[in-house]
């Protein structure tokens, strides 16, 4: 007998009976080029999702937000912008981002007869338990855009990332694209981006089993110092192998030791559970 274990991104809203849905595009300030996979969202509230790959987007927006309530948009490489709700029409908003001019220059390490150390749980387990983006409360597959999940890691040594390994154990998709996000771990959840490098990468055929990201071309390198950190993956786009499908999910394991993370949209309250995914890094460390 299989069981299976599904993880539900829980969502308390008391009424979806008059859902309002806010269309637009992003583009770039200066270029007027389109911004692909955008993050929108409002902070720490189950509404947000991200622009698809011609920067067009569709929020939807229910009863428990109110007009005051701020929209944030944000990409890697640009200033954040936060509007009104009541700025916003229902269709045809044009949202600018300005490019940073202050960027910080790549941080090159040479490391000195480095060893190879991997980070995270590279094994399947007994294959009896999955974590899920799917939940009870979804209408569509394109609820789940910007939805994250991903585990917490500690930095012993400074490291330099090889890949990313993840095991998926269902997948009903021809394509699936993701982000993948590093951030900072402060008062035990994610905050700001440690990595402004924006990596999205995509999952075809219906394929399961271990996927291998190659992180090499990016030149990430991690510091001891930032001790703790969170590294997720965030769902940015997807097409259906069938008109049914729905599942995609990650093996993984009960732990009183590890810690996940996931929320539910983009800028939505983190949450944490004490699972540990078949989630890991092969890293060169000093």
């Amino acid at each position: 007998m299989k069981f299976y274990f599904y993880l539900f991104f829980v969502v308390t809203i008391n009424s979806f009976s008059q859902i309002k849905i806010i269309n637009g595009e992003i583009k770039d300030s200066e270029k007027k080029t389109s911004l692909q996979y955008t993050n929108i969202g409002i902070l720490n509230k189950n509404t947000g999702t991200v622009s698809n790959s011609n920067g067009k987007f569709s929020l939807k927006i229910n009863e428990s937000i109110t007009e005051s309530d701020l929209v944030t948009f944000s990409y890697v490489g640009y200033q954040t912008k936060t509007i009104p709700i009541s700025k916003l029409s229902l269709t045809n908003n044009v949202i600018e981002l300005k490019p940073e001019k202050n960027q910080l220059d790549e941080i090159v390490v040479k490391f000195v007869k480095p060893k190879p150390k991997i980070l995270g749980r590279n094994s399947k387990g007994f294959g009896l338990m999955h974590l899920n983006f799917y939940s009870y409360y979804e209408k569509d597959v394109d609820d789940r855009l910007s939805k994250e999940i991903g585990m917490k890691f500690k930095l012993k040594k400074d490291c330099k990332i090889n890949d990313l390994n993840f095991n998926i154990t269902s997948n009903e998709f021809s394509s699936l694209k993701f982000r993948l996000n590093f951030y900072k771990v402060e008062n035990g959840f994610p905050t700001e981006l440690l990595i402004e490098k924006d990596i999205v990468f995509e999952i075809k055929d219906e394929f399961k089993g271990w996927f291998n990201l190659d992180l090499k071309p990016y030149d990430i390198y991690l510091d001891k110092e930032s001790e703790d950190i969170a590294i997720t993956i965030q769902w940015v786009e997807s097409k259906k192998a069938n008109a049914k499908s729905k599942y995609f999910g990650i093996s993984t394991a009960m732990s009183v030791t590890e810690t996940s993370y996931y929320r539910e949209k983009s800028m939505d309250t983190w949450k944490k559970s004490g699972q540990s995914l078949s989630f890991y890094l092969n890293t060169m460390c000093k």
